[in-house]
């Protein structure tokens, strides 16, 4: 079944909310879109709509961390991480708080609302904060089993999520866990290391490559990140592709790269993501098109890049 993973995170907080009495959710007046609104539903005294100030958002959800609370903040990717780094930096991350910064429509298939919206940089952002770790799920499963262990991690934690509705990758026999990579099927001299949807476009590139068996891994544990599921990728394969609905820069590919570099292995890497520029607006599909991150893209890039 397709859903997006906003829909996923709004479902799980609504039954954490009502299982865990020092769990409280605050807003910054997109409570329909985010899908904390789920949570205000079964839940409206721990549920705070702060309004269109994300910066005092992320101030409050310290304080009621500091208080003993377990403070899931929510907003757009670009607010959330852009407009309210300082106080997550300073607020939330440098004194170590028990807040998590679930945020929604990041990426470029936020689509029409153009790249004044669309936050193709909040997980550099956010893997650079000392104490933050950084996950992002890549289906409806995935996300409902990291927004439930999240509450049992202390301390901060950045959750990216989508708008659009994506394909059902694991079922409920799925474990998650931080830190740890999830290989979805094994191949030979190309792996491909991806991240939320491109999870799911990385599958269908696999069967549109002619001569290649790539492995494929979902990494939605970006920091932590898996560096002996990556080190062991490096030695048997010739080539690792990192793909992501973000810039090249500082996130999966980046922390994928650190690892090799730490490691000094011979295996190539190939970086699939926005090359140092913003969205446009546009249908999802298109711009996943148009960016070179739909699966016909990943294919050919790959096969490029290999032969």
């Amino acid at each position: 079944m397709a859903m997006a993973t906003r829909a996923a995170y709004g479902k799980a907080l609504a039954k954490l909310v009502q299982e865990n009495q020092d769990v409280v959710v605050l807003d910054a007046d997109l409570a329909g879109s985010t899908k904390t609104g789920d949570a205000k539903a079964v839940c409206p005294q721990r549920h705070f709509d702060m309004g269109i100030a994300e910066g005092n958002m992320m101030g409050v959800a310290a304080g009621l961390a500091a208080s003993g609370k377990i403070a899931y903040a929510s907003s757009f990717a670009m607010f959330a991480a852009g407009r309210a780094f300082e106080q997550i930096r300073n607020s939330i991350c440098y004194p170590n708080l028990n807040v998590k910064v679930c945020a929604t429509h990041a990426g470029i298939t936020v689509g029409e609302d153009g790249a004044s919206h669309q936050s193709v940089e909040d997980l550099a952002l956010m893997r650079s904060i000392p104490n933050m770790k950084v996950f992002q799920p890549c289906d409806a499963e995935e996300t409902k089993q990291i927004i439930e262990s999240i509450a049992k991690i202390d301390g901060p934690c950045y959750v990216r999520l989508g708008r659009a509705s994506v394909e059902d990758v694991y079922d409920e026999s799925y474990l998650w866990q931080p830190g740890k990579g999830s290989v979805l099927k094994e191949g030979s001299k190309v792996a491909i290391v991806a991240t939320g949807m491109m999870v799911q476009e990385s599958l269908k590139a696999a069967k549109e490559m002619e001569g290649i068996e790539p492995t494929i891994v979902n990494i939605s544990s970006i920091k932590p990140i898996d560096e002996e599921l990556i080190k062991k990728l490096a030695k048997e394969h010739e080539v690792i592709v990192t793909a992501e609905e973000h810039s090249v820069i500082g996130g999966l590919g980046s922390a994928v790269a650190e690892v090799l570099a730490k490691e000094g292995s011979g295996c190539r890497l190939k970086m699939i993501g926005l090359n140092d520029e913003f969205g446009q607006s546009g249908k999802p599909k298109d711009l996943l098109a148009y960016y070179g991150l739909d699966a016909s893209s990943i294919a050919k890039k790959i096969m490029d890049f290999v032969q």
